[in-house]
C-alpha cells in the first residue's frame, strides 16, 4: 500500500493545485444588427435582439 514519504506543506499543496482553476475569458462575439460585443447564444444587451429576431424591447432603443 502506498504511504506518503512525508507531510506535504500547504504551500507546496497549494502551488500544485493554483494552475489548474484559471479562468478563461469569454469569447465574444459581434450583434448582426448593431454590431455591440454580446456571449454567444444569448441576447444582444444593447438591441434586444437574438438569432435575428427581436426578443426584448430595450429602453435604449424605444428613447431613439
Amino acid at each position: 500500500m502506498a504511504v506518503p514519504k512525508g507531510k506535504v506543506s500547504k504551500a507546496r499543496r497549494d502551488k500544485r493545485r493554483s494552475s489548474t482553476w484559471k479562468l478563461e475569458t469569454p469569447n465574444l462575439v459581434v450583434c448582426s444588427k448593431c454590431g455591440a460585443l454580446h456571449l454567444p447564444h444569448r441576447m444582444c444587451r444593447e438591441c434586444g435582439t437574438y438569432n435575428g429576431r427581436e426578443v426584448k424591447v430595450v429602453k435604449s432603443v424605444v428613447a431613439k
